[in-house]
C-alpha cells in the first residue's frame, strides 16, 4: 500500500494516476473523499495534514508515503509531524514534496517552510528522498481568465528567470522513489531543461495557441494588494513577496540535470506542457 497525500492537488494527482496505472495499491488522502475525483481501485481516506490522528489512520499498513504538508508559513511543524506519524506506523520509505530554494537564507521565511520537514526526513532512519521542484509549468492556468478575455495577464514575477518543470515530470520522480529504493537518501531539485522568464513563457503560449498572450507586469504595491486579496494572511503575503524579489534578482535562475537522472529522460519543455495543455485556454 502506498499512502498519497495531497491526493486532489497538482502533483499529487497526478501521483495517484500515475500509480494506479502500474497496478500499485494506492490509499488516497483527501479531506472530503467523496468528491475526489481518483482512478478506479484507488482507495480513499479522509484526512488533513494538519490532524495527526487522521493522517496516523491513513498511514496504517502502508509501505510507502508521498507527504504533502506545507501550503502556507504556519505548517512546518506539521509537516514535521507527517514524518512522525510515518515511523510510528511502521512505513519504511518516504517521498516528501518541498521546494526549490529550501533553507536559502535569501528567500527569508519563505526558505525555512519546508526544512522542518527536510530534518525530519533526514533523521528519520527511513528510507527517504526529498523532491525540491521549481516553478511548475501549470502556474500559467492562472493565466487561463484572461487569455480567453484576450486582455493582458497579469505578471507576478518580473523578469525572473526559472527552470520552469512539468509537474508531470515532479510526480514521474515522486513515483519512482516511492518504488524504488535506489532513490532513497537523494534530495532532487527538479527543473525543466531550460529557464524562462514569464514573457517567455508567454511567447510560446502565444506560439501554441496562435494569437497573442500579453502580459501585465505587476508593481509591487499591485503584487501585495493582489495576494491579500486573494485571502493571504499579510504575513504570508510578505514571504510572498520576498520570494517574488528573490526570482527577480536571478536566484531560481537555474537548470539541473536531476530529472534526467532519476527518470533516464530529459524533462520536459514549457512548450510540450503547453501544447498538452491548450484546451485550458480555448475552452469555455
Amino acid at each position: 500500500m502506498i499512502l498519497v497525500m495531497g491526493a486532489t492537488g497538482t502533483i499529487g494527482s497526478e501521483v495517484v494516476r500515475q500509480l494506479a496505472a502500474r497496478g500499485e495499491k494506492v490509499r488516497a488522502l483527501s479531506r472530503d473523499p467523496a468528491t475526489a475525483r481518483v482512478p478506479a481501485g484507488v482507495e480513499t481516506a479522509t484526512g488533513h495534514h494538519r490532524d495527526r490522528a487522521s493522517v496516523e489512520a491513513a498511514m496504517a499498513g502502508a509501505e510507502a508515503a508521498f507527504l504533502v504538508g506545507v501550503f502556507g508559513p504556519d505548517d512546518g511543524a506539521h509537516d514535521r509531524g507527517l514524518v512522525e506519524a510515518a515511523t510510528a506506523a511502521g512505513v519504511r520509505r518516504i517521498v516528501k514534496l518541498s521546494a526549490i530554494g529550501t533553507g536559502d537564507p535569501r528567500l527569508g521565511v519563505f526558505g525555512t517552510w519546508h526544512l522542518h520537514g527536510e530534518e525530519a526526513a533526514r533523521a528519520s532512519g527511513l528510507q527517504w528522498t526529498l523532491l525540491r521542484p521549481s516553478a511548475f509549468a501549470s502556474n500559467t492556468l492562472s493565466w487561463v481568465p484572461a487569455v480567453r478575455e484576450g486582455t493582458p495577464a497579469p505578471n507576478m514575477m518580473g523578469a525572473g528567470r526559472q527552470g520552469v518543470v512539468d509537474p508531470r515530470d515532479v510526480a514521474e520522480t515522486a513515483v519512482a522513489a516511492l518504488l524504488d529504493a535506489r532513490h532513497a537518501g537523494r534530495t532532487y531539485t527538479l527543473t525543466g531543461p531550460e529557464t524562462l522568464g514569464a514573457h517567455e513563457q508567454a511567447a510560446v503560449l502565444a506560439d501554441v495557441l496562435g494569437r497573442p498572450v500579453p502580459l501585465h507586469d505587476l508593481s509591487p504595491q499591485e503584487r501585495r494588494a493582489q495576494l491579500l486579496a486573494a485571502g493571504l494572511s499579510e504575513d504570508y503575503a510578505d514571504g510572498l513577496m520576498v520570494t517574488a524579489r528573490f526570482i527577480q534578482e536571478g536566484g531560481n535562475d537555474v537548470v539541473t540535470g536531476d530529472v534526467r537522472e532519476a527518470l533516464g529522460r530529459p524533462a520536459r519543455t514549457y512548450r510540450q506542457w503547453a501544447e498538452d495543455h491548450t484546451s485550458a485556454f480555448t475552452r469555455g
